[in-house]
């Protein structure tokens, strides 16, 4: 892996391997199955325990509660069939643009 997004890439690669082939040993399998409002209540807590661990100033938790995050956020990408390339085109066409000026574009 040669770039920052190929691992996201090659994990979100095996979760639609997983949710196109569900095994009962998987863990995203069940979370597929479970259906949407689970996922996105993985999604919540994962958030409050990046929020725990940044309040709480344990870089190596914040590292490894941010990859749950983005794990789960991959998960979600996966439900919509939404490669991650997309949420990356998104970040290049924001790139260079005011936090605020782009929020302000959005809400008109």
């Amino acid at each position: 892996m040669n770039s920052n997004n190929d691992i996201l890439d090659a994990v979100y690669r095996i979760i639609l391997d997983r949710k196109n082939n569900p095994s009962e040993q998987s863990y995203v399998a069940s979370l597929y199955a479970k259906g949407l409002d689970k996922i996105l209540g993985k999604i919540g807590e994962e958030a409050t325990e990046v929020a725990v661990a940044g309040k709480g100033g344990d870089r190596e938790q914040v590292v490894y509660e941010a990859a749950d995050l983005i794990f789960h956020l991959l998960v979600l990408l996966g439900h919509y069939d939404l490669p991650p390339e997309r949420v990356y085109a998104e970040l290049r066409r924001r790139f260079g643009t005011s936090g605020l000026a782009e929020k302000a574009a959005r809400t008109k």
